[in-house]
Order: C-alpha cells, then sequence, then structure tokens
C-alpha cells in the first residue's frame, strides 16, 4: 500500500458571514472555491491536467453552493477539463471527510494526485435566528416524523447546553475557554502564524475583497462573555408543529431527566463565517516524479458515529479510535485540533482525554475565528500542519463533531 503525503495546504480568510457586513459574502462560491484551487496549482507548479480529482465539502447544497461545487470552482480556477470534482456533505466533518477519501484514494493506488477541501459560504445560509433552520435537511425533516421518533434530532445549541447540563460543566468553565481561543487567535494573527496557509481573495474586478481574518474579538473579556444572555433557550420551546414538539421535547424523549441549563452564547460558540480550504495529497512516487517536497504524512484516518440526539459526542470515540488505528497513544500527540462548534466539545474533549491544554487548539478555535462548516475540517489540518513545523513537533490529530452524530478524525506526521 501506498503512502499519503500532504504537499501543501492553503486557505482563505474567514470573512464575517452576514451580508452587508462580511467583506466575502459578495463572492460567489465557485469564485471562492476557485481562490484555494488557484493557490494550490500556483504554489506548486501543478499540471492541473494530472490531478486525478478534486473532493470538497459544502453542506448547504443549494442554491449558489449547489451543482457539484467542486467541478465548477476547478473550471473557474482555470483547471485543465480533465481534472474531475465532487462535492460530498458530512456536515461540519465534511473538510476532514474530503482529505482523508483522497488519502485513502492515494494510498490504495487508485489515483496518484488529489486535492481535497471544502468551501461553505455561511452568508448563503438562512438566518440562524429563525427556527427554521433546525429543520432543513433529510435528518431534520419535521415531515419525516418516522426518523424523528426513531432518533430525535435537535438543534446543535440546544444539544450543546444538554451535553453541559448533563456533563456537570459549568458555564464559568465554557466561558473560560471561549476567552482562551480568543487571546490565542490574537497571538497567532500578530506573529503572523497562519501567513503560510492564508491567500488573500480579490473580487471578480481584481481589487482585494478581503486577506485577513475578519471574525476575531481580541478585546474579548470574561466580564463580557458572562454578561451574554444564552441563545438557545427561546428556540428550544418554540413549537414545531400542532402536537406541541419542541427542540427541548426532542432531547427530553431520550433523556427524560435532564432540565437543560442554557449556558451557550455567540461568545462561546462558534462564529458565522464563509471560507474555504485546499489541501493536495499525493503518492511518494508522485511527489518526487514532480519535485514535490512532502510535508506531512497520513497515519490513520476514521470516521465514528454516536448518539444523534445530543449529536455532538463523537470526537471523543473517533480521536481514540485514530490513536488506536496508528498504533499511538494520548502522549504521543503534540498538537490537537478539536473544532469548537460549541465550547462544551472542545471541553468534554480535554476532560474526557485528560489532554494537556497547552497542546489543545493552540492558536484558537472557531470561537474566536469562526466555523465555514465543510471547509473548516481543511482548515483545521492546514493549521496543525503550519504549527508542527514551527515547533517542531512530530503528530497532530484533527476532529471536529458533525451533525446526525458523527465525527472524523485524521492524524498526520511531520516529514
Amino acid at each position: 500500500m501506498s503512502e499519503a503525503f500532504i504537499i501543501d495546504a492553503c486557505r482563505t480568510p474567514r470573512g464575517i458571514g452576514k451580508v452587508g457586513k462580511g467583506a466575502l459574502a459578495d463572492i460567489h462560491p465557485q469564485q471562492l472555491g476557485a481562490t484555494v484551487l488557484a493557490a494550490i496549482r500556483d504554489r506548486n507548479d501543478l499540471d492541473t491536467a494530472e490531478v486525478d480529482d478534486v473532493l470538497f465539502g459544502t453542506s448547504m447544497q443549494v442554491g449558489p453552493q449547489g451543482g457539484d461545487l467542486a467541478r465548477m470552482a476547478l473550471l473557474d480556477a482555470g483547471y485543465d477539463t480533465k481534472a474531475s470534482g465532487v462535492t460530498l456533505d458530512r456536515f461540519c466533518g465534511s473538510g476532514i471527510t474530503t482529505t482523508n477519501l483522497a488519502a485513502a484514494s492515494v494510498m490504495s493506488g487508485l489515483e496518484d494526485v488529489v486535492i481535497a477541501g471544502g468551501c461553505e459560504m455561511m452568508s448563503r445560509h438562512p438566518a440562524l435566528g429563525e427556527i427554521q433552520l433546525p429543520l432543513r435537511g433529510p435528518l431534520m425533516d419535521a415531515g419525516n416524523l418516522r426518523l424523528r421518533a426513531r432518533h430525535p434530532q435537535t438543534h446543535q445549541g440546544v444539544a450543546a447546553d444538554a451535553i453541559a447540563t448533563i456533563e456537570g460543566i459549568p458555564r464559568e468553565a465554557l466561558d473560560e475557554l471561549a476567552y482562551v481561543s480568543q487571546q490565542r487567535a490574537a497571538t497567532a494573527i500578530a506573529e503572523g502564524r497562519f501567513d503560510k496557509s492564508l491567500v488573500p481573495v480579490y473580487r471578480e474586478d481584481g481589487t482585494l475583497a478581503l486577506d485577513r481574518e475578519e471574525f476575531p474579538r481580541p478585546q474579548t473579556t470574561l466580564e463580557g462573555l458572562a454578561q451574554l444572555a444564552p441563545s438557545f433557550a427561546a428556540m428550544a420551546d418554540f413549537p414545531l408543529d400542532d402536537q406541541g414538539t419542541t427542540l427541548r421535547s426532542m432531547v427530553l424523549a431520550r433523556y427524560p431527566d435532564v432540565e437543560i441549563n442554557h449556558v451557550h452564547h455567540a461568545g462561546n460558540s462558534s462564529g458565522v463565517v464563509d471560507g474555504a480550504a485546499a489541501v493536495l495529497i499525493a503518492s511518494g512516487e508522485a511527489a518526487e516524479a514532480r519535485g514535490w517536497t512532502p510535508r506531512a504524512r497520513v497515519v490513520a484516518a476514521v470516521n465514528m458515529g454516536d448518539d444523534p440526539t445530543l449529536m455532538l459526542n463523537a470526537p471523543v470515540p473517533a480521536a481514540k479510535k485514530a490513536l488506536s488505528r496508528a498504533g499511538l497513544t494520548v502522549d504521543d500527540i503534540d498538537l490537537w485540533e478539536i473544532n469548537e462548534a460549541f465550547s462544551v466539545v472542545a471541553e468534554k474533549f480535554i476532560r474526557d482525554l485528560d489532554l494537556d491544554r497547552s497542546k489543545v487548539n493552540v492558536n484558537g478555535g472557531a470561537m474566536a475565528l469562526g466555523h465555514p462548516i465543510a471547509a473548516t475540517g481543511a482548515m483545521l489540518i492546514g493549521t496543525v500542519l503550519d504549527e508542527l513545523e514551527r515547533t517542531g513537533g512530530r503528530y497532530g490529530l484533527v476532529t471536529m463533531c458533525a451533525a446526525g452524530g458523527m465525527a472524523p478524525a485524521i492524524i498526520l506526521e511531520r516529514v
């Protein structure tokens, strides 16, 4: 079996995901995806006719983000028409999943050069304040009563509050983690730790749209976080049908003794942003033939499912599975990236695995930088790779929760 090597990784800055406020909100998703694909080509003198496939993740595949965004983006980037593309959806886990599948394809010997990544423009999503959002997609379709009876699936924010309640994690601990995320992101930006992977985005007329992170709030304080009102209490009790079904009742159907304490808010939840990322993966033979120097080797790539009602708890078993497949222990991992979809996800991950906090999300996470859904996983892979090179570490593990109660994970070894 061949080895799969990461040759390069790049990403756009994250722009605020609101029309009229975000610098990327008026960019077409195909153009945003084309930005990172063009950068991967240009940075590596890539003959795009030799690209076996482009795998992109996009969660909300409707409107401008529909119609196989991977293929359209590569065409927009000026790739040779011989390069094919496919777009998939594992919700938030899509960017890791595309990388895992690309690596598997190379390791199997079926393909030699594959680009993975993702693009998500949350400014194109329905407003998060609309109660319709939890009902979008087949897993939360109010019309599918059969599935809802078997696996009631609430909104992720309500699930996050339920997990914090069940685990006995207080709001103060969640706010502390959010504060640390902001401070670490501010340090990383000031020291240029993201510069190696960051590529600017230009409008169609050639003017600069964005060349820096737009979402971080380095002025955040613990006192300010403590004053923010919980975001999901009212949503939890909004009636979804004439039978009185609510997002809270979906949790209670599986966990009848839980009195949900609402502890998540805008400051300790992931930010709504736009962004895209790409990862170039090749076999050792293909890299040598093209004069590429591999940056990392894919050691393990796994998937894990968990309870779809609480839906955010799969990262811990996914990480354990990845470690087992790689023959490694927690102590072998130099850097951990666990997506901060909500503060409780990262806090529970750290507590359950008894991790050294100085090794987890060392450059901040989605609470500070934002979470462009299907692009985030590929972004985190680039982040951990850059940081391994900066610090001289050997192994990095990246994982994240995904709707439906899932989590992909990947372990990289710096070359």
